[in-house]
């Protein structure tokens, strides 16, 4: 299908996906590496994270599918000498989500190792490298749960790291949001703070100003085999078909909603604030940024984000009608009045 094709090409430019040859797998290598233990003299030793077109698109349909619930997984690769993640595959979890976390039971922990032992059976001998959920909506950071949640595994699983995707803004922005993560061991201090501004709820901020410099971020890039085409063009047309025949404007009413609510929230705190503190932020030691400056890119945020679901949207009708397919004059106008 040719649409299906374009639109795979794109989303492989959106998120500069590289072909690549990775995915050679070196038992005792890795097992030196293990043995070396690098990251323990460099607290920051993982500088980036390389993931397969592949595990992508399976991790961002497993998002999706959790709606506004989150949802986990687990990753399988390897690590080098260069302080890289290389992420090869990855695998959800039967686990309950909230809105709010993610917890793996019992029964999650009893499908790895049945998962692990099929892959182990058909000579996939990539090891768990990490774990991934979902921020529904409020962005990629880790949480206090997290950052336990992460403490633990690289207490007892290093090397190990932490994907963070939001499912609703990706499908907002067109383009994947997504952050990889590691923590600092307990009582470590970094020597700076957060580097740059992100957009976070209202009702999540304090949680993210209480953590966030218990962990740092990787930088991300994405590849693909040339052997992955049959298989990457099987998920795609079903990503593909799901994102085709829904409308983001509709989709994403609610977290719209909360969005507009969310900036209102915060200029009226802004109100309440004394002038000095309405343009400096005087408990950050990063590069300071006026209170205003931050509501005026969470408002530009979501206003690009409606915008591109708007035009999304009118592409998608002008397409269906030109194949005859016609559309429901009432439906077009609960779109538009989005």
């Amino acid at each position: 299908m040719q649409g299906a094709s374009n639109a795979l090409k794109t989303f492989e430019l959106e998120n500069q996906i590289d072909v690549d040859t990775t995915y050679q797998f070196d038992e005792a290598e890795q097992e030196a590496i293990y043995q070396r233990k690098p990251w323990i003299e460099n607290v920051e030793f993982f500088k980036k994270v390389r993931i397969s077109a592949v595990a992508l698109v399976k991790m961002v349909m497993h998002a999706r599918s959790g709606g506004s619930l989150e949802i986990m997984g687990l990753m399988r690769g390897k690590v080098t000498l260069q302080g890289e993640f290389i992420v090869m595959d990855a695998f959800p979890l039967p686990v309950e989500g909230t809105e709010t976390r993610v917890n793996a039971g019992a029964a999650a922990n009893e499908f790895m190792v049945q998962f692990l032992e099929g892959c182990s059976a058909v000579g996939k001998k990539e090891n768990v490298c990490g774990w991934y959920h979902s921020h529904p909506g409020y962005g990629c950071w880790l949480s206090g749960i997290d950052v336990q949640t992460q403490l633990i595994y690289q207490t007892h699983q290093e090397p190990f790291l932490a994907i963070v995707i939001d499912p609703i803004r990706t499908m907002a922005a067109g383009k994947v949001d997504i952050g990889a993560f590691r923590t600092y061991p307990s009582g470590y201090v970094p020597s700076y703070g957060s580097k740059s501004y992100q957009s976070i709820p209202i009702d999540k901020i304090e949680d993210f100003g209480i953590h966030c410099k218990q962990y740092y971020s990787l930088s991300i890039e994405y590849f693909k085999n040339a052997m992955d085409q049959k298989l990457l063009d099987a998920l795609w047309n079903k990503y593909w078909i799901d994102t085709l025949s829904s409308s983001p404007l509709l989709t994403n009413k609610e977290y719209c909603n909360k969005s507009i609510i969310d900036t209102v929230s915060k200029l009226n705190q802004i109100d309440s604030l004394p002038v000095v503190s309405r343009w400096r932020d005087r408990h950050s030691k990063e590069e300071k940024m006026s209170a205003l400056e931050k509501v005026s890119i969470d408002t530009g945020k979501n206003a690009s984000e409606q915008l591109q679901g708007l035009v999304n949207q009118i592409l998608k009708m002008s397409l269906f009608r030109s194949g005859g397919c016609g559309c429901k004059k009432s439906e077009d106008k609960s779109i538009m009045s989005q």
